[in-house]
């Protein structure tokens, strides 16, 4: 693992590429603390060069942006050589895939989202920044299926106000005003009026109002400012049009006079409202609480921590709980243990079998979660303590021997018995993975304190805390929580052994006892490796998907009338190299690229032949990871249309 990646894997676990650009590659990840997904923007120092201002400009914008309808900045972690932003998760993509899947929008569904753009840049207008690079492909789709604005790595900020004139030529030039394309100088809100004229046009329409292969065709389009007009678009919505790609910046009408435009109140009673509802001067009471008890700080220290806004891992772990509020789920955050690795001692399992966290004890550094991962048994859960520094040194031997008198021989002959016999049944259920060792059944372990001593008792699907004081041997057990969240998690083979025996060892600090200790855990790690080898049969390593995927119908899926995938996928495979595109084949996906003439990578994209479950039908899921989005919808529609699918 790179010295870089250490700071980011303390805190997320990394899934797959969901995304990928010039200089960047986007990443879905988990938040561990609260199991959240993120998005993480993954950029290299060295590769961004000259792009690095840009990246700068963006974290500064969204630093200072807070709305509904504009994607969250959640936390930036900053090393040597890489930069890694930390953003809201929409998993709904791109807004420009939306329209291609539909090839255009109704009016009434265009309404909705444009109402939520226009929300999105009065409000950042209102801040004193232009965003200059509005366009389909920077507005995502979150999963209330409401829009969030992305990439702010082209705004600016004039010093001397909005109405302050801009020089920088910059954003998508299909999208640009006629004053950008002149080299004039430019009002930066009168030219994100203009984008959001094309931006309008592509949901209505399905295409761009001015788009040539040629750019300089295309400057001389954008100029004229005439455009094709569909049948389909009613006389308000070319009416708003016509407003909006005004080749004169004068004659634009403004973002004010959107709010309440007529072609926008239509359905509605009220104007668009602009305003935040995020207001940071105001922190949630709740999120502000479960931060103190788990971070073990005040109240008052901990929102005087939030509201500083640095975007570290308390304004991540902040704004992350506020979002488990606003979707009605618990407002909790999960323990780990803070120095461990990211892969903790279970990491093979999730995929296989969920495996649960429990918050054993709400407000104790110590229990760091218990798991679930025995049906019968023996060993139902354990919990993992980590070393702190209030707990004395201690033996195993005399941890052994309170135990005893705690339980008596005779309770402690019988519990042996049970466990023997628990284990034979395992041994009969299993297939032929034999060459794990049988474990034997050992004594509850007792760990002692000078302040408490907590006792793991081994109990099916139960763990039992006896907390006893010293002073006056008082013992209670603690309740499971109904209401505490769980999570899935996973074995790594690597981490079992270091979990519990090495952390017992540095609790006691008796190293004349590791041998007692080792004989004594070794069975139990022995047990812990053949019964994930149970519940875990398909390690064995797997052959490419020999059948295509089934999934439900989404909305970059296109529908064939072939009823064969294997004749879907030698149909594509036949047409790719026909249309100069190069492709690596997995499985039933194609990773598919395209090359400049000079062999720079110009585009890159997924196909991948996959099974709908209604209709019963072969379909084809595509994903574009990089390159211009009207090239890449120009091309795929080329390659569906030539083929005979």
């Amino acid at each position: 693992m790179a010295v870089d990646d250490e700071e980011l894997l303390k805190h997320y676990e990394l899934q797959e590429t969901i995304g990928a650009g010039g200089f960047a590659k986007v990443k879905l990840a988990c938040h561990i603390l609260t199991r959240e997904k993120v998005a993480v923007k993954i950029m290299d120092k060295e590769s961004l060069g000259e792009d690095l201002p840009r990246v700068q400009t963006e974290i500064e914008a969204m630093k200072n942006l807070s709305h509904q309808h504009i994607c969250r900045l959640y936390h930036v972690i900053e090393t040597a050589n890489k930069i890694f932003i930390i953003m809201e998760y929409c998993p709904g993509g791109e807004l420009f895939d939306h329209i291609i899947a539909k090839d255009h929008l109704s009016e009434e569904e265009a309404r909705i989202f444009f109402r939520q753009i226009v929300s999105a840049v009065a409000y950042v207008h209102s801040q004193g920044y232009a965003h200059r690079d509005l366009k389909p492909e920077n507005l995502l789709i979150d999963e209330d299926h409401n829009l969030k604005l992305i990439d702010f790595g082209l705004c600016a900020k004039p010093k001397g106000g909005l109405n302050y004139q801009l020089t920088t030529c910059c954003g998508s030039p299909a999208y640009a005003a006629p004053e950008l394309i002149q080299g004039k100088a430019y009002i930066g809100s009168e030219a994100d009026i203009w984008s959001m004229g094309v931006l309008l046009y592509a949901l209505l329409c399905g295409f761009l109002p001015f788009d040539d292969d040629n750019m300089m065709t295309l400057y001389r389009k954008i100029l004229r400012g005439k455009f094709n007009i569909p049948k389909w678009l009613s006389p308000t919505s070319v009416l708003i049009l016509n407003q909006m790609l005004q080749v004169d910046p004068k004659k634009r009408i403004t973002v004010k006079h959107l709010l309440n435009h007529p072609w926008l109140m239509q359905d509605y009673s009220y104007p668009v409202d602009w305003h935040t509802r995020y207001p940071i001067d105001h922190l949630d009471e709740d999120c502000i609480t479960e931060l103190s008890v788990f971070f073990k700080c005040s109240k008052k220290s901990t929102s005087r921590l939030v509201s500083e806004w640095k975007y570290d891992r308390i304004t991540a772990a902040y704004l992350l709980l506020l979002n488990k509020k606003s979707h009605g789920k618990p407002v909790r955050l999960l323990p780990y243990a803070e120095n461990q690795q990211v892969s903790t001692p279970l990491t093979e399992l999730k995929s296989k079998r969920n495996t649960y966290f429990e918050d054993l004890e709400d407000n104790h550094p110590c229990l760091r979660g218990s798991l679930d991962f025995m049906d019968d048994g023996i060993l139902s859960e354990y919990s993992t303590f980590a070393a702190t520094s209030h707990i004395a040194k201690s033996t195993l031997k005399d941890s052994t021997e309170d135990n005893l008198q705690s339980s008596g021989k005779q309770k402690l002959a019988a519990k042996k018995s049970e466990n023997k016999e628990n284990m034979k049944r395992i041994k009969m259920n299993m297939d032929a993975n034999d060459h794990f060792a049988q474990p034997e059944a050992k004594t509850p372990v007792v760990q002692k304190s000078h302040e408490k001593k907590y006792i793991v008792t081994p109990r099916k699907n139960d763990i039992v805390l006896h907390n006893a004081m010293i002073n006056n041997n008082k013992e209670a057990s603690t309740n499971q929580d109904s209401n505490q969240e769980h999570m899935t998690v996973s074995f790594s083979p690597e981490r079992r052994t270091r979990s519990l025996d090495m952390d017992l060892y540095q609790a006691t600090g008796e190293s004349s006892q590791k041998k007692k200790g080792a004989k004594m855990f070794g069975s139990l790690e022995r047990g812990l490796d053949k019964v994930i080898t149970m519940l875990t049969p398909g390690k064995r390593k797997k052959p490419f998907r020999d059948e295509p995927r089934r999934i439900k119908a989404q909305y970059n899926v296109t529908t064939t009338t072939m009823l064969n995938a294997d004749e879907v996928l030698n149909e594509i495979i036949r047409i790719l190299p026909i249309k100069r595109v190069n492709f690596v084949q997995k499985g039933y996906t194609l990773k598919c690229r395209t090359r400049s003439d000079f062999g720079k990578v110009t585009m890159r994209f997924e196909l991948e032949i996959c099974q709908l479950s209604k209709p019963e039908v072969i379909g084809i899921r595509r994903q574009r990871l990089k390159g211009d989005a009207w090239v890449y919808k120009r091309l795929v529609e080329d390659i569906l249309s030539s083929s005979n699918i």
